[in-house]
């Protein structure tokens, strides 16, 4: 199916599902619902803060890299030669850090459905990803995979959501009005949505699609809006089922909590369908890390280039080797996001700077209030990044 403009929809959709699915991974679903039973309603306000800060990001960094055709490592370049390569060492050791989390994930997931323990549902899960870019037709299946898979994962958690019963008007009040601010909430969902390769997700996956130029602005901001509000939904449906089961005074597993929120809510069957739930978010997030970290380092060797498919496998190999080391997946999830969070001011300043060289973006004008608000965006996460290094992190190790 062709737009108006002659772009494949499917690409376009691909491209949000994409950016969707990697921002709604295992760690953000981990990250919620340790959190919500933390600050209750007020988790609200983090869900909020969260999704302005996602736009400001989303919008910015589409655009740049939509209008240019160009890779972020090459913007970045573009605006001080060399900095692309710092711009993609940060990206590639965030995204492997991420897809540690991710094969965690999957193990997770595999644990709730089969019952095994979490490294063998990670290597399962591993082939599996690994599968997809074995074909030459990568670009395409990983379309499809995720976009089935976050339908899976939206309508699944709605039915939740609904049989939790949750404080609905508590959690409206709270989320303009909270009872208390945490910046460690901030910056680990801000760091699970949009930090790192994530916002770079969707955005080269246009680009290797060919949606590049100022023809296709309408479809590069449809398709990041989308992936936006696609996030947002399942933010919300997920945040209302864990507040429904924790508000209810039930407390929730240690060991895995965003699974034992769907037995809670509605028993052994709600458990299992929660397994599903975690693997296709896992799983989806595993390919999107694995895809992006890649493409950050793909325009500096003819040899990347041509063979980008296996640099991508041994991403995913290696991940899944490091996380058989690590143990304690649920920790390891939220200090990714965190770490994860502060890479964001960097990647999206350059991003900034270079929306208004024409070097770059030629005879585009990027708007004003947009450029206001992505410099509002770099310092808010600038600094809650570094207030969570110097005050809460330590925090996970005690």
């Amino acid at each position: 199916m062709k737009t108006k403009k002659g772009f494949d929809f499917s690409v376009l959709m691909g491209a949000a599902f994409l950016m969707a699915t990697s921002s709604i991974g295992p760690g953000f679903l981990t990250q919620t619902t340790v959190f919500t039973e933390q600050l209750l309603a007020s988790f609200g306000f983090v869900i909020l803060t969260s999704i302005i800060l996602d736009i400001g990001s989303q919008l910015n960094v589409w655009r740049v890299i939509g209008i240019s055709g160009k890779r972020g490592q090459d913007v970045a370049n573009m605006v001080l030669p060399g900095l692309g390569y710092v711009v993609a060492a940060l990206i590639v050791m965030g995204g492997l850090g991420f897809n540690i989390g991710n094969i965690a994930g999957a193990g997770m997931g595999f644990s709730v459905i089969f019952g095994m323990d979490t490294v063998t549902g990670a290597a399962i899960s591993a082939v599996i990803a690994v599968s997809i870019f074995v074909f030459k037709e990568a670009g395409v299946l990983m379309d499809k995979f995720t976009q089935a898979a976050g339908v899976v994962m939206i309508v699944l958690t709605l039915y939740v959501a609904v049989s939790s019963a949750p404080p609905v008007g508590e959690a409206v009040m709270k989320t303009f009005v909270p009872d208390v601010i945490e910046p460690l909430a901030i910056v680990t969902l801000v760091g699970g949505t949009v930090g790192g390769y994530i916002t770079f997700s969707g955005g080269h996956r246009l680009v290797d699609a060919g949606v590049v130029g100022k023809e296709a602005l309408p479809q590069i901001t449809r398709s990041s809006v989308t992936g936006v509000c696609l996030t947002g939904v399942m933010r919300v449906f997920l945040f209302l089922a864990t507040l429904g089961v924790v508000a209810s005074g039930l407390q929730l597993d240690p060991a895995n909590p965003p699974a034992s929120v769907f037995k809670l809510a509605v028993g052994d069957i709600g458990y299992k369908v929660f397994g599903v739930v975690m693997w296709s978010a896992a799983i989806s997030s595993v390919i999107g890390a694995a895809y992006t970290s890649v493409s950050f380092i793909r325009t500096f060797s003819p040899k990347i280039e041509n063979n980008y498919r296996w640099f991508v496998i041994a991403f995913i190999v290696f991940s899944t080797v490091v996380f058989a080391f690590v143990g304690q997946p649920v920790k390891t999830l939220i200090l990714v996001g965190t770490l994860n969070g502060l890479i964001l001011p960097v990647t999206l300043l350059v991003m900034i700077i270079a929306a208004h060289k024409k070097s770059i973006v030629g005879d585009y004008k990027h708007p004003v209030w947009m450029s206001i608000f992505g410099v509002i965006v770099v310092i808010m996460t600038a600094y809650m990044g570094v207030l969570t290094i110097t005050k809460q992190l330590p925090k996970l190790f005690m």
